[in-house]
């Protein structure tokens, strides 16, 4: 009895040892097959697609680049009619290439990710394989090392057989295990590598709202360009002769507001502004200042605008359209659009911003604003876009840094505009406004 029963046992483990083998045979052939099948194909698919849009959006950026320059020589021209309008059809063209060129983009980064959930799927089963595998080599081995040793010792025709056995399955399992680490290690990079693509996508889906915001910008400013062409007749002459009433709008303007800001003297803490330095970042991506603070030559020609301060703030090259960030975070006091009763006359759409280090910033002749008032920002969010509202020779964004506690804003009546209010922010001293550059990075 005993007899039959060793021989039992020793023919029960030559057939668990022949499938054991047979079943890590499947494991590697099924490793070696799958990555070259329909996965893999699927594969070479996308990366052919995001070969063929990445020359696509290279093309576009080049042509996105040549209406930005474009732009630029428009821009330095003499402000005239002509000028005006080729200005506002080739933002009109740089705008619908740039909403275009993130369209592409938002679909490559969608097909990156696609290739990449495919890998990490292909991964997950590698693993899952190796893994059942790994089982049914511990549940054999855990089978194995429960017989006693005699049953063990004469279940093989010799004893070095029994310690190649055992030797041979724990090869077998060790080999597993570093498999599996290995692709769970891939997989946990994969798994990165998706939720990254994952967030870039999200955040070229809200650049595509930007765009989106920036063709309802363009659209505006073409309806702009019918007005204009209604109201000149499309006469060089009666343009300029339109320039030159907005001009005089804007010195009865300015001379009223500057009454107003001497009616007020409150005073102001030095304590309460921070000393000069590196605390502010700049609005605007590509740094280009047309106009300093203070005594410029431009604004020690025109005198009856900018009165003894000088220019109040610092303008930025800034085509239509451009995003504007804020310098600082902070908190938005007030918003405001000079032209609604006053077209031309002043800083047209604006947008007012309170920091908690005693300073504020303006943003002015924004095209369209995106901010609302109470709203807490981060430095850098954005407040609007760039434009060419209220009193502007041409696109810029125009900033100027308040001391906080000496600005207000309020509703003020102006003759200049029929005895329409109209809201403004007002400095209760001339020294209120500080010069930006204090506090912006070094320009070079």
């Amino acid at each position: 009895m005993q007899l039959e029963k060793l021989i039992k046992i020793k023919a029960r483990f030559f057939a668990w040892k022949s499938n054991f083998q047979v079943g890590i045979l499947l494991v590697l052939v099924a490793g070696i097959i799958c990555p070259i099948g329909i996965r893999a194909d699927q594969i070479d698919e996308l990366k052919a697609e995001i070969s063929k849009r990445s020359v696509e959006m290279n093309v576009l950026e080049e042509e996105i680049a040549t209406w930005e320059k474009e732009i630029e020589i428009i821009g330095q021209e003499k402000q005239s009619l002509d000028r005006d309008i080729k200005q506002l059809d080739t933002t009109q063209k740089k705008l619908n290439s740039s909403i275009y060129l993130t369209s592409n983009q938002i679909n490559t980064t969608s097909l990156k990710i696609e290739e990449l959930a495919i890998g990490i799927d292909e991964k997950k089963d590698e693993i899952e394989k190796n893994s059942r595998a790994l089982a049914e080599a511990l549940r054999s081995i855990n089978e194995q090392e429960s017989y006693s040793l005699l049953e063990s010792m004469l279940s093989n025709d010799k004893l070095s057989e029994f310690w190649n056995d055992l030797e041979g399955l724990q090869k077998v399992q060790t080999e597993i295990r570093n498999k599996t680490s290995v692709l769970k290690e891939l997989k946990e990079e994969l798994t990165v590598d998706k939720q990254q693509s994952e967030e870039e996508k999200e955040d070229l889906s809200s650049y595509k709202i930007k765009l989106a915001d920036q063709k309802e910008i363009v659209e505006n400013n073409q309806e702009e360009k019918s007005k204009l062409l209604t109201e000149t007749k499309n006469k060089e002459s009666n343009y300029q002769t339109i320039l030159d009433e907005k001009k005089a709008l804007r010195d009865q303007f300015e001379a009223e507001l500057m009454e107003y800001e001497n009616q007020l003297r409150l005073v102001i803490d030095p304590n309460s502004i921070p000393v000069a330095g590196h605390i502010l970042s700049w609005p605007v991506e590509n740094v280009y200042i047309t106009q300093f603070f203070g005594h410029t030559p431009f604004a020690t020609a025109n005198p009856q605008v900018y009165g003894e301060g000088g220019h109040n703030g610092v303008d930025f090259r800034a085509s239509i359209g451009t995003n504007i960030k804020t310098v600082l975070s902070g908190t938005v006091t007030a918003v405001g659009n000079t032209d609604i009763n006053c077209p031309g006359a002043s800083y047209g759409k604006w947008v007012l911003v309170r920091h908690n280090n005693g300073l504020s910033s303006l943003y002015a002749h924004l095209s369209l604003i995106k901010v609302s008032v109470g709203q807490v920002l981060v430095t850098g969010d954005t407040v609007g876009y760039s434009g060419n509202t209220g009193y502007s020779t041409g696109p810029h964004l125009h900033l100027t840094i308040y001391a906080t506690e000496g600005v207000e804003v309020k509703e003020y009546p102006f003759k200049s505009c029929k005895g329409a209010t109209t809201i403004m922010p007002l400095v209760t001293r001339r020294d209120a406004y500080l010069n930006p550059l204090s506090y912006l990075p070094e320009y070079k």
